[in-house]
């Protein structure tokens, strides 16, 4: 029985092992990366493995990766490896901003490896031109764009092929879902903390505020604060001067969450210690503002009604600050 190959199936057979082979070495790239990436790292060091997978597996000089920002169509994250690990960019800033431009309008592949022949590129190309071939192809995460990957100057003079594009296409493909999750966390987190943020800040405005309004005679007095937000920058006190005089405060505080509660606690605490040593209503305020202008940072402002109730005279003084 007769082993030997006809030509044309020897042929066929070498070819069939050259696509198993590439197909082994596709699936031991993207486990490698699959292994390499987990769920505790931040999109930082996503994108550097990304880039240092495909600056080794690729044989490029440089890779690079740009993510958009999601409420703007511009780049804003990008981050670049050489194979001499010097982290210098050779990517000109016309040809950056041409290369985003483009494939914000294509959305699909591009494959360059004769920069000086390329219609689309060439008008860029000068004597120290230091990109000869490169290969870019769009993140995409549920049919949207989110970013561009890039590979620069293939080491080898025979330049990029259909099947490294293929490959680079599926690199991307599991990177884009990789760094939308991992986006999503850090929204996530982003929300627990402000949630938090402001649960504490609800917590120190109830503080502030007062249990219950007094209730001299012939007066009926309340107060509420009713936020548009959980927190909000609304405040109001009754101080006990002395038996007969009663101080009320009714203010506005700039901002809102835990900055406003913070400035409301600072109010709070001048409002109180000054009414009590002068509390004459315009002394009061002009001792209060100095105190304030001291002790908080520019564009905070509190616009206030103070005013001193004698309930023996039944009269009312005040004044309008900020």
């Amino acid at each position: 029985m007769s082993t030997d190959l006809s030509p044309e199936k020897a042929r066929r057979l070498e070819q069939e092992n050259i696509r198993l082979r590439r197909a082994v070495e596709e699936l031991s790239i993207l486990n490698e990366i699959a292994t390499a990436i987990s769920s505790s790292l931040s999109i930082d060091q996503i994108i550097e493995l990304i880039v240092n997978k495909c600056v080794k597996h690729l044989k490029v000089e440089q890779a690079a990766v740009m993510l958009l920002e999601q409420q703007q169509d511009q780049m804003f994250k990008t981050m670049v490896r050489r194979t001499d690990r010097s982290g210098s960019n050779i990517l000109p800033f016309r040809l950056d901003a041409e290369l985003t431009g483009w494939m914000l309008k294509h959305e699909r592949p591009l494959l360059i490896n004769d920069f000086q022949q390329d219609e689309r590129f060439s008008r860029l190309v000068g004597d120290d031109f230091p990109i000869h071939s490169l290969m870019s192809v769009p993140l995409l995460a549920k049919q949207k764009m989110i970013g561009i990957i890039t590979v620069f100057n293939k080491k080898s003079d025979e330049g990029f092929t259909v099947d490294e594009q293929r490959l680079l296409t599926i690199i991307a493909t599991q990177s884009a879902q990789v760094i939308e999750n991992a986006r999503l966390l850090v929204e996530e987190q982003a929300l627990t903390i402000m949630r938090e943020e402001m649960r504490m800040a609800n917590e120190i405005q109830l503080n502030l505020l007062p249990k219950k309004a007094p209730q001299p005679p012939g007066y009926d007095i309340a107060g509420i604060t009713i936020p548009a937000k959980e927190v909000g920058g609304d405040y109001y006190d009754f101080i006990d001067i002395d038996e007969n005089r009663l101080a009320i405060c009714v203010a506005d505080i700039t901002g809102k969450g835990l900055p406003a509660a913070m400035l409301m606690s600072n109010v709070q605490a001048t409002i109180r210690s000054q009414s009590l040593l002068l509390p004459a209503p315009n002394t009061c305020m002009l001792n209060a503002n100095s105190l304030m202008f001291r002790s908080t940072g520019t564009g905070k402002f509190v616009t206030m009604f103070y005013g001193i109730l004698d309930t023996e005279t039944h009269r009312l003084a005040y004044c309008n600050a900020g």
